[in-house]
């Protein structure tokens, strides 16, 4: 296969090599990701400002990279249409900190995956529940690699992305691989006001995730009880279901 990895926490992230590292196992891989951590972009891209890529040599002679100035999603953009990438799949991260429930609307991890399902690409975002720069990912690598042989296996669609978030735990403490949904849920932000070095006041966005699910088949349930999440995202936000009601009430 040919693989192209991207991620949002930016190319010198220890979770995009070792990423790269278990992609490699599996065939040719060119390496997009942001010259600079770009967490919380969302599916944000850059309009009006230009966009450029450097060649990188961070992952070594035989995976062709480059760094983006742009957003996670202007990475996909910029493999498939400047670079002229077709991927046979694309994997995003491994992301440092899990991306679980209406996270999937804040992540530039999942927004690269999402573009590459928008380009018709089989995608997958990987995130890990450990915010550290410094976390281990040799139990992450070990599901990366066994979530890709089922993929193998079993070709999903391309408007099909999968978000996979991991438990931070060591390999035998993992107690398996459960298919999720979302959970639902909010966060609870709160503003802290500080005051800057002129004299001028700024905010700083502080706040925490409250659960509003407590069924066993969600994203966030898996992660508590120790399970590797995979919930499979549609790429249509549309509300089937009173979309439906409306036609109804219509007739």
């Amino acid at each position: 296969m040919h693989i192209l990895v991207c991620n949002d926490d930016g190319i010198t992230a220890r979770g995009l090599q070792a990423l790269v590292e278990v992609a490699r196992e599996f065939g040719e891989v060119s390496v997009v990701a942001p010259d600079r951590p770009q967490s919380g972009m969302g599916h944000a891209i850059s309009i009006g400002v230009p966009l450029r890529l450097y060649p990188s040599s961070a992952f070594g002679p035989d995976v062709a990279a480059w760094a983006c100035s742009g957003t996670p999603a202007d990475c996909v953009k910029l493999a498939t249409g400047v670079l002229g990438l077709r991927p046979d799949l694309l994997l995003s991260g491994i992301n440092h900190g899990a991306n679980f429930s209406i996270s999937v609307f804040y992540s530039g991890t999942l927004s690269a995956a999402i573009e590459g399902a928008f380009e018709g690409i089989p995608s997958i975002g990987f995130s890990l529940l450990n915010y550290s720069m410094e976390a281990d990912f040799s139990a992450a690598q070990a599901i990366v690699r066994e979530v890709i042989l089922f993929y193998v296996a079993n070709p999903f669609p391309p408007n099909t992305p999968l978000n996979v978030n991991i438990p931070n735990l060591p390999l035998s403490e993992i107690r398996g691989i459960r298919l999720t949904r979302q959970a639902q849920g909010r966060f609870v932000e709160q503003f802290e006001k500080r005051i800057d070095p002129y004299g001028q006041p700024y905010y700083w966005m502080v706040g925490r995730f409250e659960s509003q699910d407590t069924d066993q088949d969600t994203d966030l349930w898996a992660l508590e009880k120790g399970y590797v999440s995979v919930c499979p995202l549609l790429t249509d936000l549309t509300n089937y279901s009173y979309l439906h009601h409306w036609e109804a009430i219509q007739r």
